[in-house]
């Protein structure tokens, strides 16, 4: 038997391929995505593989079923309209396996055996094609009217000039990339608060307590940019995707992350418009108690589509520029709230990045563009950044490049700065902050080794552009940890800058 994933890939040309003595196991349900199969597009690819004269065809799905939730009986939204809604639109995997055996009813049997289903299916497609909020023709407009210049930021000389004079920091700044660790008092108060238990003037107070609580603990470590460590967010994306319009968050739809974690991925379903600023009145607090930068902390748009289940009937570089437009909106009254450096996270910029080499190019650009468009509608002196998670840098440099981030932060603490000689051949003259502790493991680096990365860092990055920081959020380590770590990277930071300053 030979299984094809038909939902992203193809049948062979019948004359390439001999299976009048093999069996063909077509996936035409996708074991990818959420969403309602299309049973009349399935019904053609099982045509064509009949044409193809296999010994026999059997229907599956295209992969197995633990990348999607386990059964859409299972949740109820909020919105009574968008909870009919979604129950329709939706196949989980107890629907997916429902989907299976009709079609493998069709084909031994005959379409006919099946209309009743397939008409409805379509129904529910045309009802969701033309539900409210699927398509905003105001957002659209707006999407419409993007031009080039709407993605260009100033010269980054200009930039680097004007940002050095507002932050006026020492060489070699030290920072962490946003989220600080996320204790059971935290995970408690929300909840709380999510039960009802809580109200939410006690549940803001409680997350202003721990802001204010992680200032303190910066300022008195030495950091140089501070963060307000994200106890208020849930997830980096669903915290994002539970205040724009056109997602909705399950309850119960969680699927497996990696190892032994879990998470429940948001879900995409319509245009994406933000009714209200999501993050400015915690930044404006957490800059309120402190005389240095703190920075905005925001999720790009690749990172929400990747870590959410995006709609499939409208292109990704659409739905990436809606989200860039949100986002845009976000960091722009960040800016007029005060804050001199915003950070816009993309971590799974490489982890969509096409199997078929053919393709990179494609949405490589999109990327680009989504992340620019987030970004490039602030002053020169407002400071971007943005951090990239472990990958094979090599294969997206030139995205790197392009995303035209003043400052990127990235993972290289285990590969001993392989990546930074890359960069520093391709010319890159950005602000880098190549990470020299591996927060995904509890141990603590000494002193003596974040020495000798960060001044392995400087053989490749002008001391103007270096930065010190960890390679990922702490938000799953422990307080004592994090303390150590970073008093630790502080004091290795002292040391290189006065090793290379003289």
């Amino acid at each position: 038997a030979l299984g094809l994933d038909l939902c992203r890939g193809s049948l062979p040309e019948a004359t390439s391929v001999d299976l009048s003595k093999v069996a063909l196991v077509a996936g035409v349900v996708d074991g990818r995505n959420i969403w309602r199969t299309d049973l009349d597009a399935a019904i053609a690819r099982l045509d064509d593989a009949k044409a193809l004269h296999p010994a026999s065809l059997a229907v599956a799905t295209s992969t197995s079923l633990q990348h999607v939730p386990h059964d859409t009986a299972l949740e109820k939204w909020d919105d009574p309209v968008l909870d009919a809604n979604l129950h329709a639109w939706l196949a989980f995997a107890d629907q997916k396996v429902a989907e299976v055996v009709t079609l493998a009813r069709g084909v031994r049997q005959g379409w006919d055996s099946i209309s009743e289903a397939v008409e409805a299916t379509r129904e529910v497609l045309a009802q969701r094609a033309a539900a409210p909020g699927v398509v905003r023709p105001e957002l659209r407009e707006r999407v419409a009217k993007l031009t080039e210049a709407d993605r260009q930021r100033e010269d980054f000389a200009l930039r680097d000039e004007l940002q050095r004079e507002r932050l006026d920091l020492p060489l070699l700044p030290t920072t962490t990339i946003g989220s600080f660790p996320q204790t059971t008092e935290i995970r408690r108060a929300r909840a709380a608060w999510a039960k009802g238990e809580l109200s939410d003037a006690d549940y803001a107070e409680r997350m202003r307590e721990e802001i204010a609580s992680v200032i303190r603990l910066q300022e008195d470590l030495g950091l140089d940019v501070l963060v307000h460590g994200e106890a208020e967010r849930n997830d980096m994306v669903q915290y994002f995707a539970e205040q724009l319009d056109g997602f909705a968050a399950t309850k119960n739809g969680w699927v497996q992350s990696y190892g032994s974690r879990c998470t429940r991925p948001s879900i995409l379903w319509g245009d994406v418009v933000r009714p209200h600023a999501m993050t400015v009145e915690w930044a404006r607090y957490a800059q309120s108690l402190t005389s240095h930068p703190v920075k905005g902390m925001l999720t790009g748009p690749v990172t929400i589509i990747a870590w959410s289940f995006p709609r499939n009937d409208l292109p990704l570089a659409q739905v990436a520029d809606q989200i860039g437009l949100a986002l845009r909106d976000e960091v722009t009254d960040l800016q007029d709230a005060g804050i001199a450096v915003v950070q816009v996270d993309e971590p799974a910029l490489r982890e969509l990045l096409p199997l078929d080499a053919a393709r990179h190019g494609e949405y490589l650009k999109w990327a680009v563009d989504s992340f620019r468009l987030a970004t490039a509608g602030v002053r020169p002196d407002t400071q971007i950044h943005t951090h990239l998670c472990y990958s094979e840098f090599g294969q997206i440099l030139d995205a790197i490049l392009g995303l035209d981030a003043d400052v990127t932060s990235i993972e290289a603490a285990r590969s001993r700065m392989e990546v930074l000689p890359e960069l520093a051949e391709q010319g890159f003259n950005h602000g880098v902050g190549p990470g020299v502790w591996d927060i995904h493991s509890p141990r603590v680096p000494s002193v003596e080794e974040l020495t000798e990365l960060l001044t392995l860092a400087a053989e490749s990055i002008e001391l103007r552009n270096l930065w010190s920081n960890p390679d990922c959020g702490l938000k799953t380590r422990g307080y004592a940890e994090t303390e150590e770590s970073l008093r630790n990277l502080v004091e290795a930071t002292r040391i290189v800058r006065a090793q290379l300053e003289n």
